[in-house]
């Protein structure tokens, strides 16, 4: 028994040591790894639907990646390069005109009446004069803030091809091996075959309720909301598109949070019709795709609490970066379908 013991002791041992060695080994390629993953679940079912046709999985597994690049290359590089262009003007913006419109806006009588009221309510000296001469002060710290928290990895060009190469490598490999990959995987776990089904489910759900349902979602609604303010002439419209798809996370708000002070924003400059279209595309545009496309894409499987979805996304950026956003829910949705499965296992097990 003692002997048994030690040997499961040395196996734990070397299982974890190994792992760990493993893990620092792969660590330096986990965001092209990541990237890959996430983009494999998105264009598998194109990798399905071709496969159906051409019969061979390398060719198949080929064409898709092509795909993938193309979106890549195309529409996001450009997306990228302009959202870099804008993060970069913001010092000169905030120094500049649109300073002058916020500075503005807090002089309307209106907003400084709402202003004063505030701070006598909460018994906080500041006046609305008070607010603008804080604005002028920070705005140019703010946008220097901004500004320097660009990823350095998009100025360095070599990094960014060495992951991208990467990233694209891993696709092919992960569509077109991933599916025995994990059914010689699945070998190792300790569960029974309806519970390998059960986990299998509960996963797939998750991970299309996660990314189909969630971040799909939120890119529609970012890219809708971004053509808006650019042609309602809002600046930094890609910033405000990209900050629109995120707030799409945040439990009860969502969008709004976004169109709804972009188009209070119109109304207080005087440009009053221009924030009731935003109003009104906001209402019937950004936030219905929501209520539209999530049923559909969702159905009736697996949905995380919004609260859950907020938390996980904002840990996973600040943990993985911009894979993040994808990443983290999808790592907190496995780590409920495991808890899940061990309940049911011990829920089995005394019954």
């Amino acid at each position: 028994m003692s002997i048994n013991r030690f040997y499961l002791i040395t196996m734990v041992a070397l299982v974890l040591g190994l792992g760990y060695l493993t893990f620092q080994i792969i660590r330096p390629f986990l965001a092209p790894i990541g990237w890959a993953v996430v983009l494999s679940i998105v264009f598998y079912p194109l990798y399905v639907f071709i496969l159906r046709y051409v019969r061979w999985k390398s060719i198949a597994s080929l064409i898709t990646l092509v795909v993938i690049i193309l979106v890549i290359i195309g529409p996001f590089s450009s997306i990228t390069y302009l959202l870099v262009n804008e993060i970069q003007n913001i010092p000169a913006s905030l120094g500049g005109g649109t300073i002058e419109s916020v500075r503005g806006l807090f002089s309307h009588p209106g907003i400084e009446y709402i202003v004063n009221k505030i701070g006598s309510l909460l018994n906080i000296p500041i006046t609305g004069a008070e607010l603008n001469k804080s604005i002028a002060a920070y705005a140019s710290q703010i946008g220097n803030e901004l500004l320097g928290r660009i990823p350095v990895g998009l100025g360095n060009v070599a990094s960014v091809a060495a992951n991208f190469i990467l990233m694209a490598f891993s696709i092919f490999f992960i569509l077109r091996d991933g599916a025995d990959f994990l059914e010689r995987s699945s070998n190792y776990m300790p569960f029974s075959a309806a519970q390998k089904k059960r986990l299998v489910t509960q996963i797939r759900d998750i991970v299309v309720s996660t990314i189909y349902g969630g971040v799909i979602v939120a890119i529609l609604q970012g890219i809708i909301g971004g053509v808006s303010y650019a042609l309602l002439g809002l600046s930094s419209p890609v910033l405000w598109g990209l900050a629109t798809a995120i707030s799409s996370f945040i439990p009860l708000l969502g969008t709004f949070a976004v169109w709804g002070i972009l188009s209070a924003y119109l109304f207080f400059t005087g440009a009053a019709g221009k924030g009731i279209i935003l109003v009104i595309i906001g209402i019937f545009g950004i936030s219905m795709v929501d209520n539209i496309l999530k049923p559909v894409l969702i159905g009736a499987r697996t949905r995380m609490h919004v609260l859950v979805i907020f938390f996980s996304v904002l840990g996973g950026i600040n943990q993985f970066g911009l894979i993040g956003l994808i990443m983290g829910p999808l790592v907190v949705a496995l780590f409920f379908s495991v808890i899940e499965i061990f309940r049911n296992f011990e829920g089995g097990h005394h019954a």
